[in-house]
């Protein structure tokens, strides 16, 4: 069977399994563990696994592979390894990665809990994490240490401000001084952005986002080379209990059935709602790649080709004023998470990126008025009219 599928073939089928009983949707198999016939080839799998065998859930599962082998496809890598949740593949590809007094450069604009893992974590282990902005170049140029200097990572679009790395170029600088170039995809989608193309060696996503897509499950995964999967990651994950459980892989088999159509209407909502609150006297600024207003426009049509399904924009009146936008909305829900069916407000200064001191906050642009809007499934004319009536309130 030809394997040269397009994208939305791939989410539906590939890295299928059946059981005898030849079912249509995949099965969970719920186990923990895996009876062997004989003593004799217990020995022989703990030895060596061949093609289509598990020893143990905690290294592996057939519903489990079937969801790490369809990310895979998706993705362009050779292999994944799939975590108990999105900060469990940040954490386990960064940390199988390093040895103490190796060196990591990092873009500055990061999630709060990325920042934890790059500066309390791997500071503990004495790795050096030197950070820079994002956005340019010749400070990661600056930044990058040859043959000292061990990976380099980065959101390929930035939480919660939509500041975009140009993958390409970070890459072409730290595959010249030997360093490992890993990237938290999430906020690009693997729908939009193929960072494996422009460059990456392992991707990461929290699964918990676009592809569950309906606030289900917690979920993670790490993509990349055979040799970086099966060599370096999963030996560190399968021995601290990162992996993610089969249930949980059945769940996200599910959701990337829909995902490509999911993140396509989400993205065309994101420009809808980004169009009709440019401009707004209440706001500040409002921030989306996919307007011509957004400094990097041009780098987002070149890497993702689209905007994205995320939209921020800044309140005047600050954290009073946000606070009562929020209050006012009606569809829209006020969480923390995002690429949700549903969609989903946040003010980032005061619960995801809370922990931030004041500088870094104000650096990052983090301000007071700021608010992360992920947009969902609704109807886009309903969300325009739902964000208008809640800036009324301001």
């Amino acid at each position: 069977m030809s394997k040269d599928w397009k994208t939305r073939t791939t989410l539906v089928h590939e890295g299928s399994r059946r059981s005898q009983y030849g079912e249509m949707a995949e099965a969970i198999f719920l186990t923990q563990g895996f009876a062997y016939p004989t003593a004799e080839a217990a020995e022989a799998r703990f030895l060596k696994i061949e093609g289509d065998e598990f020893i143990y859930a905690r290294y592996g599962n057939p519903t489990t592979r079937m969801f790490e082998e369809r990310i895979a496809a998706l993705e362009g890598t050779e292999d994944a390894f799939a975590t108990a949740s999105g900060m469990a593949a940040v954490n386990g590809a960064l940390v199988s990665a390093l040895r103490a007094g190796d060196h990591v450069v990092s873009a500055r604009a990061l999630f709060g809990s990325c920042l934890y893992i790059l500066e309390e974590v791997l500071g503990r282990y004495g790795v050096e994490v030197t950070f820079v902005d994002g956005a340019d170049l010749d400070q990661w140029r600056a930044a990058v240490r040859p043959g000292v200097t061990k990976a380099v990572f980065f959101e390929s679009m930035s939480n919660p401000t939509l500041e975009l790395v140009d993958i390409r170029g970070v890459a072409d600088i730290a595959h010249a001084a030997g360093a490992l170039v890993i990237v938290d995809n999430v906020f690009s989608t693997p729908i939009f952005s193929r960072a494996v193309e422009l460059g990456a060696d392992a991707v990461i996503y929290s699964t918990t986002k676009h592809i569950d897509g309906q606030g289900r499950a917690l979920g993670g995964v790490i993509c990349g080379t055979t040799e970086f999967i099966r060599k370096t990651v999963e030996p560190y994950m399968k021995h601290t209990g990162g992996s993610m459980s089969p249930f949980t892989a059945w769940i996200m088999l599910n959701g990337m059935a829909t995902l490509d159509l999911r993140c396509r209407a989400m993205a065309d909502s994101a420009l809808t709602v980004a169009q009709a609150l440019e401009g707004d006297a209440r706001l500040s600024r409002v921030i989306f790649p996919g307007l011509a207003s957004h400094p990097q426009h041009a780098l987002a049509m070149e890497q993702m080709g689209s905007g994205g399904t995320m939209v921020a924009f800044d309140i005047k009146g600050g954290k009073e004023a946000a606070f009562r936008f929020m209050n006012a909305l009606e569809i829209i829900k006020i969480s923390n998470n995002l690429g949700d069916a549903k969609s989903i407000a946040t003010h980032p200064a005061t619960t995801t990126h809370q922990r931030l001191p004041q500088d870094q906050k104000d650096l990052l642009g983090i301000t007071p008025g700021l608010i992360r809007f992920s947009v969902g499934l609704e109807d886009a004319g309903d969300l325009v009219a739902d964000l208008k009536n809640a800036l009324a309130a301001v």
